[in-house]
């Protein structure tokens, strides 16, 4: 992944960034040993490395804005960070960059039982939130698998999503306010406590912005109440084919359950050798069909979704018995990631969106690409949204097994788009599908997106060498009036 080259006159002021910041952040706010910055070489996307120019961690809005306005009067580029769990190299820091980590802003501001809601500083966990509420009854809806350790700082800026995201929504549907410092240091607040806040969705904008336009300090986010009932149901198909069909007709049938994830026989395994979830071993394709609501219902509704699972085969239906066994089903799912890593040194998780009327088609298709590429995938995904997380096993000491690995997965992301889907689900695009955009977005798609970027951040300074496969100057897209052929920042980098 080609990143931006380093600017030489940015390195050579590195001993005066430090001082300013060190003036700004006191303490042990500023990290800039080699050892110490070590930590923050990569993110989630492991296969990527590159030291920062600095770390800083700052503890309040004010240290922020102050930072941010500093960056922006000398031309420093910053690379905003909550818990480094990002799969498409988000936060993958550069080496003329600082990185700014979030992770000091770790409190629970306000629960407002009364509102439904919470209001969070960004540094929190996803899974932190439920528990601060979950005594009174409450949760917070999006989980994606990485909740015990991922920020909701970071969740914002990806848009992630999670297991029970089909009937409850991604965090931008989870979402009711903001508080964002700018790159010049300005302190904009979005939204409240309320729904659908007035004017232009700037909320919307800024959700899944992957720190391209500001800095989240602060997040209202909306609580619900835990259903009544909540069962979970294991479904057993002899073939991929099978769960995939069952999984369109339970969506046909009306049923929208509160998640609906798909694993294949290698994962199913993996997982639960991992965790000792109950899973069957003898499928091809293996749902976990959650049902939530009144109890009658929920009795209801699995009677129904298990009928059609039988109409397409499947040779296991299994019911949580109780809770402890709902959240242990769960478990082997949540935990299919890190238990795929005990069989191979290395994998390159993907997020793709396909239509379900499809999963079939590109399961089959990816197979396919298996053996032209010579790596194994594993599947993982929430069937229910169609949203694909295939798992493309390699050794990343080997560069030629690095290489057909990414040609791997352009090609899986590539199959995507061309049945209908998107590059993308709830990972974001990163560095990972940076180069991919085109492939979905026409040029002047793109050349709007850039607009926006370009309203925020005319200097390119927020986390350079993600989302845009080339960086357009603010001039060339009207953006500013050009005297005698004089551009302002000339020396943009290009990639």
């Amino acid at each position: 992944m080609q990143m931006p080259p380093l600017d030489p006159g940015i390195l050579a002021r590195r001993s005066q960034i430090v001082a300013a910041l060190r003036a700004i952040v006191p303490g042990e706010g500023v990290i800039d040993d080699v050892e110490g910055m070590r930590p923050y070489e990569c993110d989630g996307l492991s296969a990527y490395r590159q030291m920062p120019l600095v770390v800083v961690l700052p503890e309040t809005v004010a240290q922020v804005s102050r930072i941010l306005r500093y960056c922006q009067d000398e031309g420093v580029k910053v690379v905003p960070r909550g818990a480094g769990t990002s799969l498409s190299g988000g936060s993958m820091p550069v080496g003329d960059a600082i990185l700014l980590g979030m992770a000091k802003f770790n409190r629970v501001l306000e629960i407002d039982y009364a509102n439904r809601c919470a209001r969070v500083q960004p540094g929190v966990t996803n899974l932190g939130i439920t528990q601060a509420v979950e005594r009174e009854g409450f949760y917070y809806a999006p989980d994606p698998s990485s909740q015990i350790a991922c920020s909701i700082g970071g969740n914002v800026a990806e848009n992630s999503g999670g297991v029970h995201c089909l009937k409850y929504g991604l965090t931008t549907n989870n979402l009711l306010g903001l508080e964002i410092v700018l790159m010049n240091g300005e302190v904009v607040r979005l939204g409240g406590k309320h729904l659908d806040a007035e004017g232009y969705d700037l909320m919307g904008l800024m959700t899944g912005s992957e720190g391209l336009l500001g800095v989240v300090t602060e997040v209202t986010v909306r609580l619900l109440r835990k259903p009544a009932t909540a069962r979970a149901v294991l479904l057993g198909f002899p073939t991929e084919s099978g769960a995939a069909e069952c999984v369109a007709a339970i969506i046909a049938a009306g049923i929208i359950p509160g998640g609906m994830e798909m694993m294949d026989k290698d994962a199913v395994q993996c997982a639960e050798n991992y965790v000792g979830a109950g899973y069957p071993l003898d499928v091809e394709g293996l749902l976990i069909v959650e049902l939530d609501g009144p109890g009658v219902e929920v009795d209801y509704l699995i009677e129904r979704v298990a009928s059609l699972a039988r109409e397409r085969g499947a040779t296991t239906i299994r019911v949580s018995e109780d809770e402890q066994q709902r959240v242990l089903f769960w478990a082997g799912r949540k935990a299919a990631f890190p238990a795929v890593g005990q069989i191979t040194p290395d994998y390159m998780c993907l997020d793709g969106s396909v239509p379900r009327a499809r999963l079939v088609e590109v399961l089959g298709r990816m197979r396919e690409m298996s053996k032209k590429h010579r790596l194994r995938v594993v599947n993982v995904f929430h069937a229910g949204d169609g949203n694909l997380h295939p798992l493309i096993l390699f050794d990343a000491n080997d560069p030629d097994e690095l290489r057909r690995a990414e040609e791997f997965g352009a090609d899986i992301l590539r199959l995507c788009v061309e049945v209908g889907g998107v590059l993308t689900g709830e990972h974001g695009v990163g560095i990972e599908k940076r180069d991919l955009m085109g492939v979905q977005f026409t040029q002047i798609d793109l050349d709007q997106q850039m607009r926006v970027k370009c309203a925020f951040d005319p200097d390119h300074l927020l986390n350079p060498g993600k989302v845009f496969p080339q960086l357009r100057r603010c001039a060339e897209l009207g953006r500013l009036v050009v005297h005698k052929g004089q551009i302002p920042f000339p020396d943009l980098p290009r990639f």
